[in-house]
Formats: structure tokens, sequence, C-alpha cells
């Protein structure tokens, strides 16, 4: 398995931030757009596995993975050499309107995903977002409908499409209206009578392309529905001719200890997007669909840099690591992390309530005066970091935990004390 480093991790050398992260802040503040959110003052410099080293030397334990991205752990060294074999060979040559290798090989294993009988096709993109925008594309165009229903609660990206059927956060969506028509929305979780009402109130069935759901919920606050929700989607779009697509961004790929986290609910989707893991840090993006439902012609959807020959020589090593020994690991230590985190809820004096997830997704809820808190849920993250644990948010008040899929058990139990620790320095009132 993919080893961090030898030092004892966290190891923290100055104050945080450091001098040197000060200053690149500083110089940051002139020069990046002001709509990203910064959770805390780290500027990295070097990472393995899930160690991460910032600029003044400070060491921290990362159970972000840069947003559930590097999956295979920072810098796995057959993903590094990977890409500097591809790098040297062919950096870039359009897959959309060219042939090579690697785009080929890596389609041919995502196209094994499970999707039901008969053969699967990709398309390739940058990002997540850029996936959802695709899947909308083909779902309107195959089913000749225009509408779509989403989710409340869900989160699929910030570009216009994926912005519009997005129901996570009002910010994401102010001050940039009017969103694209004919989104419907329904509760996460709903039973089938909330679908039916929308069906006869104000959303003709047979004018429906798509629904659209994250099989676990992510920056909502890693939601898992109930066992029937999935199946009661998918039986719903059988029986209405509606494309069922599932957003597997950050839950696909081995984080739940299956390939799809779909999966866990016995449902098979028409059409699956993905990205963040799946090329250990490189930008990537994909749909894959039943070979059926991908109608459109030549020309009418591309991407100059999908499908990239370095992306994908890095794909090919994250599966093949994910397959062998990461998916088994992520079940191993999420059972490992749910086991923690449910013992921490149930100590009072933490403020803590509500541990969930699959696999490496999970996440808890913090408390304040017997409360959810964001405020406080902030706090605790905070306090984390200057312990030298790297977490994030999700939801309202919850903390997420979703360490590259190499995590060991030891790092998973350092992980626990430092959480339980920063909970107690900001307990207050809880």
């Amino acid at each position: 398995m993919h080893t961090t480093a030898q030092q004892q991790v966290p190891h923290l050398i100055t104050a945080l931030p450091g001098p040197q992260a000060a200053a690149w802040i500083a110089r940051d503040e002139q020069v990046i757009s002001p709509s990203y959110t910064r959770i805390y003052p780290l500027v990295a410099a070097r990472a393995s596995g899930c160690t991460l080293e910032d600029v003044d030397g400070n060491v921290f334990l990362d159970f972000t993975s840069g947003i559930a991205v590097t999956s295979t752990g920072h810098a796995h060294p057959d993903v590094v050499a990977a890409i500097a074999d591809q790098a040297a060979k062919l950096i870039h040559m359009s897959g959309t309107d060219f042939y090579y290798g690697p785009e080929i090989e890596l389609a041919e294993r995502l196209a094994r995903l499970p999707l039901g009988d008969g053969p699967n096709k990709v398309f390739f993109c940058n990002s997540g977002a850029e996936a959802i925008e695709a899947a909308l594309k083909l779902a309107r165009y195959h089913t000749g409908r225009q509408r779509v229903i989403a989710c409340y609660g869900g989160f699929h990206g910030r570009t216009f499409g994926a912005m519009s059927i997005g129901g996570s956060k009002a910010k994401h969506q102010h001050g940039f209206g009017p969103m694209l028509p004919g989104v419907h929305r329904i509760h996460y979780d709903c039973s089938r009578a909330e679908l039916e009402e929308q069906f006869a109130t104000c959303c003709p069935a047979d004018e429906v392309a798509a629904i659209f759901v994250e099989p676990i919920q992510g920056e909502s606050g890693y939601r898992v529905p109930s066992a029937g929700f999935l199946p009661m989607l998918r039986e719903v779009c059988d029986e209405h001719g509606i494309l069922l697509v599932v957003d597997e961004i950050q839950s696909g790929l081995g984080r739940t200890g299956r390939m799809l986290a779909v999966e866990h609910f016995g449902v098979t989707p028409d059409i699956v997007c993905l990205a963040k893991g799946i090329a250990s840090g490189l930008p990537l993006g994909a749909i894959v669909t039943k070979a059926k439902h991908m109608t459109w012609p030549p020309g009418s959807h591309a991407s100059t840099f999908g499908g990239n020959p370095v992306a994908c020589r890095a794909a090919l090593v994250t599966l093949d690591l994910i397959e062998r020994e990461y998916m088994a690991n992520a079940a191993a230590r999420g059972v490992q992390l749910a086991a923690g985190l449910k013992r921490l809820a149930g100590d009072a004096t933490l403020g803590l309530s509500n541990p969930r997830g699959l696999g490496l997704m999970q996440a808890i809820d913090v408390l304040e005066a017997g409360e959810p808190s964001g405020h406080r849920r902030d706090a605790v993250i905070q306090a984390a970091f200057r312990l030298g644990l790297l977490l994030l948010g999700c939801g309202a008040a919850g903390v997420r935990f979703c360490p590259a899929l190499c995590v060991s058990a030891k790092e998973a139990d350092v992980m626990l004390r430092i959480f339980e620790q920063a909970c107690r320095t900001t307990s207050g009132n809880t």
C-alpha cells in the first residue's frame, strides 16, 4: 500500500499560518478571484499519501483528499510514473478530433461499469460540472424531451446547467439568473407520492427527459437515502421512459467500498457522471451510458481537453489501484471510521450527533446548545487545522471525512483522536 512520510504526522513547527504561507496568501489576495472559498490559511507545497506539507514545513494529516479527488493518495508513485511516461510521449492531441490509445483504453475500462445488459459508451470531459452538462444535453437529445427533475439539497457544479439543477445553497444561484428552464425538484429521499404529485400538477411525465440524483448527497451533508428511494426512482423512470442519471462525482470509483455508490441500493442507472477521484488529481470527467442512449451525432458535443492522454494514463493506473487494493481498504476503513464517530457521538460532552455514511464518505453533525450549529462546526474545523488535521464541512452543520482510499488504520485512529481534541477545545455549552 502507498505509504506516507516516515516522520510523525501531524508535525507543526510554526504558528499557523507560518511566515511563508502568510506571504503567499497576501499575494493571492491581490490576484485571485474573491469567489473562491478558502477554509483556512493552508498553502500546500508537497504531499504524499494522506500527508501534506505546507510551505513552512508544517506537516498535516489530510482527511480532505483535495475534496475527494486524490483517491489513491497524494503523488502515488505509480500514478506519478504513468504521468511522467505519458508526458514524455504525448501530452495533447484532442481526442474529439483524433485517436490515441490511452483514451480508448480508459473508455474500455469505464464501459465495464455496471449499467445493465448491452454495451456501454463513454464521453470524456474535464470536470464534474462538465459531466453533468454532457448528461443534460444527451438526455434531452436522446429523449426529445426538455424537462428534468432534480433534488433539493443536490449539488452538481457551478456551470449553468449544473447550477440550474442544483439545490443545496441559494448563493450558488444568487445574482446569476435566470436559470435553465424546465427544472423541477423533489425532496431527496421522498416518497413516490411526492414524485407523482409533480407529474399530476406541473411536470408532465412524458415531457421529462431525466431525473438527476446523487446516490449519497455530498455537499448537503453526506446524506444516505433510505433503502427504497433509488429503487423507486428506477421504477418510475422505467414506467415513463425517463433516464435515471446518477451523479457519482463524489461518491463513485471505490469511495463507498463499491465502484459505484448506487450499487449499494441494487439500482442500475442509465447515465453515470464521474470526475473527482477518477485520475488521482488530474482534471478528468466522464459520462458512461448504454450505447443505445448515446444517439447524438458527430459535432453535437465535444471537449478540447476531455480525455487528455496524460489524464487518461493517470486514470488507468488509478482504476487498477482501486480495484486491486483500495476499494477493499475503503470499505474496511469506513467501518473503522463509522465505529469511531459513533463512539464520539455517544459522548455528550463533545456535542456531536448523527454519524452517517458509507465507506470513506463519512460525516457527523456538530451541536451547540443541543442544536446543529454551523458556527461551532466551523470552529471545530479551525481547531483541527491548528492541531494539524485537515477537514471540510458539509451541509448545515456537518463535518465530512473523505480521506484518500489508501488511508491506514493508524491514520484513521490519529484522525479520530485529533478530532475529539478539536471538539473538546470548542465544546463550551454543547
